[in-house]
């Protein structure tokens, strides 16, 4: 065998094994399904890609067809351009319970030229309130980026790209509530010009529709159960979500983290002494 070869082959194994098992590029409707807002979507390149739009008539949404008990979910998205004050594009998890679990990506949007804010919030059993916000180090209407959320038993790390931007510990031991149902994913472009730019001082500026929101990487990595709650055949080993690599953030991780914290985060309810006179007991200390 010529040492070209080798090396080829070597190249593929290696890339092999830095890739998680799952990284096939299904169709939308493989795992997905639209919710709401039928005729505010579209579909492009067979499927591969789809565009939720949103004008004064209606946003759009959709869900996977499937609810999960743990995984590593993602999406690639691109955000609305122009001015998009006032309109917000989700992507979260969700329980659909009366004491819910939701874990959740906004992307609050702003006048043109100002930066968007990314909010998330952890909601377990029904109390959420957890708000943290940044401003992204790109234009995340230029381009598709990744935005993923890990979910074990151990900890919830919400990602920009490879960069972990929250972590939320599995603290039950100290009496907070962690995430315990199962739930879907679920994505959508909806007006929020009452809260979400500026405390809801800057409105939505109609002239602008359609507002546009498209998504890629339809793959999901998780373990789907019909029960309501998770089960611990979804906090198994088998699934590599679960296994020790995932219990914690590395170092390179623990850096980047502490990174954006440092350059980019704009509010973190765990220091917000208004409204917590005292630290949340999942907030450093």
């Amino acid at each position: 065998m010529s040492s070209s070869l080798l090396w080829c082959l070597l190249v593929f194994f290696l890339v092999g094994e830095a890739i998680p098992a799952g990284t096939t590029n299904p169709k939308f409707d493989t795992n997905y399904e639209i919710t709401w807002g039928y005729d505010h979507v579209q579909s492009i390149d067979q499927g591969t890609q789809i565009q939720l739009s949103m004008d004064n008539s209606s946003g759009s949404g959709f869900g996977s067809k499937l609810n999960y008990g743990s995984g590593f979910f993602s999406l690639k998205i691109k955000l609305p351009d122009k001015d998009s004050a006032g309109v917000v594009t989700a992507y979260y998890l969700n329980s659909h319970s009366d004491k819910y679990d939701v874990l959740d990506f906004e992307f609050l949007g702003n006048k043109q030229g100002k930066p968007y804010t990314l909010q998330t919030n952890v909601f377990t059993n029904g109390e959420g309130n957890r708000e943290q916000r940044i401003h992204l180090w790109f234009d995340p209407t230029a381009d598709f980026h990744y935005y993923k959320i890990l979910w074990n038993q151990h900890q919830i790390v919400f990602y920009v790209d490879t960069a972990p931007i929250w972590v939320f510990k599995n603290m039950t031991n100290i009496g907070v509530n962690y995430p315990t149902q199962a739930m879907q994913i679920e994505a959508s472009l909806w007006d929020g010009e009452s809260w979400a730019t500026d405390g809801g001082q800057t409105k939505t500026d109609w002239s602008q529709t359609p507002f546009k929101a498209n998504f890629q990487g339809f793959n999901i990595d998780g373990c789907p159960t019909q029960n309501s709650n998770t089960n611990q055949s979804c906090n198994s080993s088998k699934y590599w979500w679960n296994t020790e690599k995932y219990w914690q953030l590395n170092s390179t991780q623990g850096t980047e983290y502490e990174e954006v914290k440092s350059k980019y985060m704009t509010y973190d309810y765990c220091s917000d002494r208004s409204r917590y006179p005292s630290t949340p007991p999942e907030c450093p200390q």
